[in-house]
């Protein structure tokens, strides 16, 4: 929430899409293995949602080295022509010292697979049990331009990216470089050729 209410600052919409908020199947079948305008509701609105974004602030805390499961999940439902030529920031967080730093060096590789490459900078909050509360507001209010400043560094990096990838969709294919298409029905239509 601390992110979007910073992102709200500075005129830009944004939603928190909380993974254990969305209603997902419990066996696992992504967005893309439905027929077009199969996939259950809840799961199209999400793909929707993904798909109308300019960029993404991915939000998550460290488990095990490694990202939340639940916001593993959740983007693994949406194949990466949902997000791709769309820019990231990865923010992380953990009670311990290194504020989810192992998380984003895994997250950055996820979600580059996805398309949506993640700015350099990133936002990393170690002891974040301290720092913030549950509203993403922070505790310590003496600090609060401190980390404001600190996590502007990420989000305004994110927001020029969203800016320039958003200019560069809207241009004619004609006065722009063709985009390859995202596979669509098999991972094979990726193939080096002559491995079909």
């Amino acid at each position: 929430m601390a992110c979007q209410r910073l992102l709200v600052a500075q005129g830009t919409s944004a939603e928190v899409m909380d993974p254990l908020d969305a209603p997902l199947d419990p066996v696992f079948k992504p967005h893309f293995a439905y027929a077009t305008g199969r996939a259950p509701a809840a799961l199209e609105t999400l793909a929707q949602k993904i798909q109308a974004a300019d960029g993404y602030v991915m939000v998550s805390p460290e488990y095990n080295h490694a990202m939340s499961p639940a916001l593993a999940n959740l983007l693994n439902h949406f194949g990466s022509s949902l997000f791709a030529y769309k820019p990231s920031a990865i923010v992380t967080y953990s009670a311990g010292q290194w504020g989810g730093a192992r998380a984003a060096v895994n997250m950055r590789t996820f979600l580059s697979e996805l398309g949506c490459l993640p700015v350099s900078a990133m936002v990393h909050v170690p002891h974040a049990q301290d720092v913030l509360n549950e509203h993403g507001q922070y505790i310590d209010q003496n600090k609060a331009a401190e980390w404001d400043g600190y996590f502007a560094r990420t989000l305004d990096q994110l927001l020029w990216w969203c800016q320039a990838a958003r200019a560069q969709r809207e241009q004619p294919a004609s006065t722009t470089t063709q985009r390859p298409s995202a596979f669509k029905t098999s991972p094979a239509e990726r193939d080096a050729p002559g491995n079909g």
